[in-house]
């Protein structure tokens, strides 16, 4: 009975027996609006305190715990491993001193720098050999090769050929980065579908036009893996390069401090050293290289809203 009455009622609105003009139109419309009215809600404070920063803050306090324990212990000669407090005395000392932001600020001005240069460089190099096949064929094993190398092996000869001042630094860093940018920006064009690269040249995008408006924005995610690892390198290499070469004209950096910490044998301000080195590379990869691999990879669907 319910069925003939709705059927009837359906009769009566409309006598012909057919969809009424548009409606299915105004469905589709209907199920846009309901897509384009779905709020992306925030994670509230406090869950991303407890997710987010509870955990690595807890990891720290147990490093920290432990490392204390081991010093009353007496595992090993207080020379050897100082306690927490040892290190921290060694960065108030600093403080008081007034050397600390120009330690750490001289290290990080050096290694963004010659970061900035190697995407500089290491940028249309990638391009090239990743859109070039003679040029892939002839300079992609080396750019491999190049990305194995330890980036210490450098330092002498960039000492020999420039001598020990801010050049061979910079040197070094763009020896030890133009590389791993170079091969993730050829990774990330490896894994372009090539439909986009049709529908490119089919819209007018060719060389150059075609590299900025569809190589790049499609291979992001894989250049901006380079980009990190590149940083990375980068960073190694002039801490690298700041341990051994030595002279007044370059100051003292986060890996010159590290060393003469060594050579006046005070363990305290080697940990020091290397806590200071290691929250700078952490702290840039958290500040910069974090939020925008989080856009990045939200704008294609690929991360959670909440995340």
């Amino acid at each position: 009975m319910a069925s003939t009455e709705t059927a009837a009622v359906a009769e009566t609105e409309n006598p012909a027996g057919t969809a009424a003009p548009g409606s299915d139109l105004h469905g589709v419309e209907a199920g846009l609006d309901a897509l384009d009215a779905v709020q992306v809600q925030r994670t509230p404070l406090t869950q991303v305190l407890r997710q987010k920063v509870l955990p690595p803050v807890l990891g720290v306090l147990l490093v920290l715990a432990l490392w204390q324990l081991v010093y009353s212990l007496h595992v090993t000669p207080s020379y050897k491993l100082p306690s927490p407090l040892a290190v921290w005395q060694s960065l108030q000392d600093l403080w008081y001193q007034g050397t600390l932001f120009s330690i750490v600020w001289t290290s990080i001005w050096r290694g963004i720098s010659g970061f900035v240069a190697a995407v500089v460089i290491g940028t249309p190099i990638g391009l090239l050999v990743a859109r070039v096949r003679p040029v892939r064929a002839a300079v992609a094993p080396v750019l491999s090769g190049l990305q194995s190398l330890p980036s210490v092996a450098w330092v002498p000869a960039a000492v020999i050929w420039l001598g020990i001042n801010d050049s061979a630094m910079y040197a070094v860093i763009l020896l030890g980065a133009v590389p791993s940018i170079a091969n993730g920006l050829i990774s990330g064009i490896d894994q372009v579908p090539p439909l986009f690269l049709r529908a490119g040249r089919t819209l007018g995008a060719r060389g150059l036009s075609g590299a900025r408006h569809i190589l790049l924005p499609a291979a992001l995610p894989g250049y901006l893996a380079g980009l990190k690892q590149g940083w990375a390198f980068s960073w190694r290499s002039l801490m690298a390069a700041e341990l051994i070469a030595s002279s007044p004209d370059l100051g003292i950096g986060l890996g010159r401090y590290l060393e003469n910490q060594r050579d006046s044998s005070n363990m305290a301000g080697v940990l020091l050293g290397i806590i200071l080195i290691l929250v700078v590379g952490v702290a840039i990869d958290l500040l910069v290289f974090s939020p925008v691999e989080r856009r990045v990879l939200r704008s294609r669907g690929l991360l959670q809203t909440s995340r």
